[in-house]
């Protein structure tokens, strides 16, 4: 029989429609439920038998079969509660067939309520690609599933809830329910939640290259180290880099929030989340919990940074295979995670801050401090980040000790100066890359490096000194006219300068010759 009720098989960050189909036969009282389903799915009959007697409807007293469809399809988790339960109650004459494909998602306790589950937004998009125009969530959901823009979305609290919902679904063209969020709008408005979280840019005192340094990242979306002794502002640096950025559009502020709630991370009733992520991931985390993958194939950290910050702290402490893994994303943008014959595809287009000591000891180029580690100690704590990692590195920083009069001192800086420059910088990118898939300097792919960072004479014969000095790679040279273009737009400037490339030739002089390094 054709099934009017349909549920969503997540897979990566997408997945496949469900038709929930019900058959009842003459037999001996009992529910089969077949289609793949995991052990959630399979526990769910006796959870919808409850909840249906429980919501003043009868479970049928037949032999009762349910096939998910299709059938090759793992379904797992909870959120085939409701659908299954509808696609009961309509298969024995208690509610009228709808008129047209119902989507359902939700979970369902014993009393009949409907539970949040993870996902929903997914699954909106799922139907919405099919032609499905009707969704039935949970009202903890509705809010995330109105972000889209589409169709009609039904809020229900209750399997009985759901039922009179059902009604509403006539062969009519459904009216929207909701407006869909902008992604900037209303977030435009407002400041950053990264910044009363995690702190001003200006709290960073002194330190003035590597306020400045935090300002090209943050302005070009290029990947940022920072190394030097304990205490010297290092994570602090990190963790404020992310308050810096503007809103999300529209377009990526939908693929964040999809990405959030696949991992089930989203918080109960949020809407479209409007400003990028940050993630601070401990040393101790696995590669598929950083990269993604895993039994349940969820996305990792890489993912869940999406158009945001990842900050690894202590980088050098995370497994030296991990931080190799990394190097994929980092190129292009996306992990793929193969499973059983399907390829799982998770976007990953984060911006990637790295924090470091200069050694195990932590005192190595420490004023008034001895190093007490070996050539060959350093050498292979820094091999834990590998040349081909750091190539990737657009801005390398050593931070040493700020004076005692720098931290007791006034402070005469003011963050917005900072948020002005950067945000300055992305409206000039966005306009100047706006027919294309990416918006910032650093996602610039290489054809594309010699037509929008054009150098005059001088600035070439610049770079080349600064080349054949630091003996720089064919990635790091690109790397190098990438930062021009970017300190340029931090500056408002529409030519790039010599001044641009000697600062971004700065950025690029620790790391590539020699991994023992010396600062004053």
């Amino acid at each position: 029989m054709h099934s009017l009720v349909y549920g969503h098989a997540p897979f990566g960050v997408d997945g496949d429609l469900v038709a929930v189909e019900v058959d009842l036969r003459r037999g001996i009282p009992g529910v089969d439920i077949v289609g793949l389903p995991d052990d959630a799915v399979r526990e769910s009959r006796e959870r919808v038998r409850v909840a249906i007697r429980n919501s003043g409807f009868q479970f049928p007293r037949d032999r009762v079969l349910v096939n998910l469809s299709p059938a090759g399809v793992r379904k797992v988790g909870a959120a085939y509660d409701l659908p299954l339960a509808l696609a009961v109650l309509v298969a024995s004459g208690q509610v009228p067939a709808p008129r047209v494909p119902v989507m359902a998602c939700g979970e369902l306790n014993l009393a009949g309520a409907v539970h949040p589950v993870s996902g929903i937004l997914t699954a909106v998009t799922a139907g919405a690609e099919a032609g499905h125009s009707w969704f039935l969530v949970p009202s903890g959901n509705r809010r995330e599933a109105e972000a889209l823009g589409v169709g009609a979305v039904l809020g229900v609290d209750s399997l009985t809830d759901a039922v009179a919902a059902m009604a509403q679904a006539t062969a009519a063209a459904p009216a929207r329910s909701g407006a869909a969020a902008d992604g900037r709008g209303a977030a435009a408005q407002q400041p950053s939640p990264w910044r009363a979280e995690l702190g001003e840019i200006t709290d960073i005192r002194g330190q003035s290259v590597l306020k400045r340094a935090l300002a090209v990242a943050a302005a070009g979306g290029h990947h940022m180290l920072v190394f030097g002794p304990p205490g010297s502002g290092k994570t602090m640096a990190g963790r404020r880099l992310v308050g810096l950025l503007p809103p999300l559009p529209r377009q990526e502020a939908l693929a964040v929030t999809q990405i959030h709630s696949v991992a089930g991370s989203l918080p109960v009733d949020a809407g479209l989340l409007g400003w990028p992520p940050f993630r601070s991931p401990h040393h101790s985390a696995s590669a598929e919990g950083i990269v993604g993958g895993g039994r349940l194939l969820r996305p990792g950290e890489v993912s869940l940074a999406h158009h945001g910050v990842l900050l690894l702290d202590e980088a050098p402490e995370f497994s030296r295979p991990l931080l190799q893994s990394l190097r994929e994303p980092l190129e292009a943008g996306f992990v793929n995670v193969v499973r059983a014959g399907r390829t799982a595809h998770f976007p990953s287009a984060f911006q990637l801050v790295l924090t470091a000591n200069p050694c195990p000891c932590g005192n190595l180029g420490r004023r008034h401090a001895a190093c007490i580690c070996s050539t060959a100690e350093v050498k292979h704590y820094w091999k834990r980040l590998g040349g081909a990692l750091l190539d990737r590195i657009d801005i390398r920083v050593p931070v040493s000790d700020p004076p005692p009069g720098a931290l007791l001192g006034p402070n005469e800086e003011h963050p917005d100066d900072y948020l002005q420059a950067v945000h300055g910088a992305h409206r000039r990118q966005w306009k100047r890359y706006r027919d294309h898939p990416w918006r910032l300097n650093g996602r610039l792919p290489p054809r594309e490096v010699e037509r929008y960072c054009v150098l005059g004479e001088t600035e070439i014969r610049c770079l080349e000194r600064g080349m054949r000095h630091a003996h720089l790679s064919s990635r790091a040279l690109h790397s190098v006219i990438k930062l021009s273009r970017t300190i340029a737009d931090l500056d408002g400037c529409d030519r790039i300068a010599a001044a641009h490339v000697n600062e971004a030739l700065q950025y690029r002089r620790y790391g590539d010759v020699d991994i023992y390094w010396h600062y004053d």
